[in-house]
């Protein structure tokens, strides 16, 4: 049984990677710690349960990863996905810091299990949690509780009393109903972003959000942030950016998880409810890609699109939970989703025509493309000639929003004049749109959980402290 009569050293609001890792990294620093998880104990962790990997920069191969990931090129990359949308000491920072990770995470329970290969394309660059994001998420679960870090579940915040930049405590809704004021010298705000708050999500994107779903979980509503950002403390990031998936329309409104998502747009095309191509399927490798998808679809009428490919490559890319829907011809599959069948065929057609000879090769920027057609297919393209053919109904997938809290190198806060908060830190999807303005690549958001989230752990003890 929790006392909620004592006053805690550090209050962690947040129950998935991030809050975790502020909560171990504070008790290891001698503070007492309680975790206010809002979700029941089952599906605790947020989007870290849909999570199965990691970024870090590291300077030579590993028992778990095939070589060099040097801090520049992570960087490089990050300025690439974001289109330099980033703050760029933030991020190199982070990206300096995620070196000792790898090896911190393992210190915590955390274990990694050998590179993988296929279309992923990150044996390189990403390291891969043994059991997968659940896995992960107990371990950290099990440290912090064997290190004596108090843990609420069903805990909701009702309301953050903060003055003058100094947070005091807490209002917590019990599952009883019952109130009770949670008072900390120092509080880390990880309770993720506003994904799951449709009518938010509105707010930006009009009635278009009736049509998005939420691939991570539905706790996610963002009143946290909310609450911080009513009481004086600076916001960051683009409402509207986020990390958005192609995701099968077929899935659940929540919590579908990465077992939804889909990673054949690289190996076919992608149509709209006009039967018209919109993108370039071949921009770039898909780790670096795969998160513009959710986006794409959601600028498209009704938020519908439709990935077609034939029985060349059906084994080419990792399986979904929902099986490809099967055609013998192009026209039938205009039947099925409604498409107008001179329109499929004539775009197919198109792209049939403008495909140049080249040599495939998912794993690099290949010399398979388009000539002449708008959009192009600036890589991998293949003619869409050998039935039978498959096509995916995909909509938008949103994992997470960028809009969040400010914050500094020692994740810490910062208030709308700009002064860093006397004691408040935050770490997570709550601050990710510091580092990400725009875009995404696979594991960075664990890299900026992990990173922020010891750093908010180890200052809010300190704080505490003093």
């Amino acid at each position: 049984m929790v006392d909620l009569a004592r006053r805690f050293d550090v209050l962690v609001i947040g129950g998935g990677n991030a809050a975790l890792c502020a909560a171990i990294s504070a008790r290891r620093a001698g503070a007492s710690v309680l975790v206010l998880e809002g979700a029941p104990k089952f599906y605790r962790g947020g989007n870290t349960r849909h999570t199965r990997n990691m970024r870090c920069a590291h300077d030579a191969a590993t028992d778990i990863l095939t070589g060099p990931y040097t801090e520049q090129e992570f960087f490089d990359d990050l300025l690439r996905i974001t289109g330099g949308q980033t703050d760029e000491e933030l991020a190199r920072f982070m990206i300096h810091e995620s070196k000792d990770i790898l090896n911190w995470i393992v210190e915590q329970g955390v274990r990694w299990q050998p590179s993988l290969g296929g279309t992923l394309s990150l044996g390189r660059t990403n390291s891969f949690f043994l059991g997968g994001g659940r896995a992960m998420l107990n371990a950290l679960y099990l440290t912090a509780e064997q290190l004596g870090v108090d843990i609420l579940y069903d805990a909701e915040v009702t309301d953050l009393i903060i003055e003058h930049g100094m947070f005091l405590s807490a209002m917590l809704k019990q599952p009883a109903g019952d109130i009770a004021e949670v008072r900390a010298a120092a509080l880390v705000a990880a309770a993720g972003g506003f994904e799951a708050n449709i009518e938010w999500l509105k707010e930006y994107w009009g009635e278009a959000a009736d049509n998005f779903l939420i691939r991570g979980t539905p706790y996610n509503r963002g009143s946290i942030l909310k609450m911080l950002l009513a009481k004086g403390v600076q916001e960051v990031g683009d409402p509207t950016q986020c990390h958005a998936v192609a995701i099968d329309a077929r899935a659940p409104k929540f919590d579908g998880g990465i077992i939804t998502r889909h990673d054949s747009v690289v190996f076919g095309i992608v149509v709209n409810k006009h039967a018209q191509r919109f993108y370039d399927e071949g921009e770039d490798i898909w780790p670096k890609r795969y998160a513009i998808w959710g986006r794409l679809v959601a600028a498209q009428p009704d938020q519908i699109a439709y990935i077609i490919f034939d029985s060349s490559v059906l084994t080419s890319f990792m399986p979904t939970l929902f099986p490809p829907i099967r055609a013998d011809t192009i026209a039938e599959f205009a039947g099925q989703f409604e498409l107008d069948p001179a329109a499929l065929e004539k775009t197919v057609a198109d792209f049939n025509a403008a495909v140049q000879p080249g040599t495939f090769d998912h794993t690099i920027l290949d010399d398979c493309r388009t000539d002449g057609l708008t959009p192009p297919k600036t890589h991998w393209a293949r003619r869409i000639e050998t039935p039978p053919y498959y096509a995916y109904p995909v909509r938008p997938g949103i994992t997470f929003t960028y809009l969040g809290t400010r914050v500094n190198r020692q994740a810490r806060m910062l208030m709308k004049d700009g002064k860093p908060s006397a004691n408040m830190f935050a770490a997570g999807e709550i601050m990710a749109g510091n580092v990400l303005g725009k875009g995404y690549a696979a594991g960075i958001g664990m890299t900026i959980g992990s990173v922020f989230g010891r750093i908010a752990g180890q200052e809010a003890a300190q704080n505490a402290r003093n």
